[in-house]
Formats: C-alpha cells, structure tokens, sequence
C-alpha cells in the first residue's frame, strides 16, 4: 500500500518514507510513525510522518 492517504496511516504503523534529501536518489528510510505532519487526506507525493527516532519524510510504503 502507498502512503497517499492520511487514513490508511497510523501512529505506530511500520512503513518506508524517502527523506527530502533522498528524494533524488529514492533511498528508502523503515520507521515507526510517531506523528502525522500533512492535514490534508491526501498527497501526490505522500503523506508526511516523522518517525520514532526523529526522521521526518513522506510515506511510500506501509508495511503489514
């Protein structure tokens, strides 16, 4: 699943998010969500999270 859409993402979900500094290189960052930082329900580009341990970038994947 994409991470386009705020409510198919939760605080304490497991996903994959690209940092904007990878965003040319396409690195993927795996985290916990610890908070969700986009207010709209969608995104092109993904909804916007910071992670557990600070990180903060846009979902591309959630993991099961």
């Amino acid at each position: 699943m994409d991470g386009r859409k705020r409510s198919d993402i939760k605080p304490g979900a497991r996903v994959r998010i690209v940092q904007k500094a990878d965003q040319s290189s396409g690195k993927l960052t795996e985290g916990i969500v610890r908070d969700i930082l986009t207010p709209s329900s969608e995104h092109p580009r993904g909804i916007k999270v910071r992670l557990a341990n600070g990180i903060v970038g846009r979902v591309k994947e959630i993991l099961g």
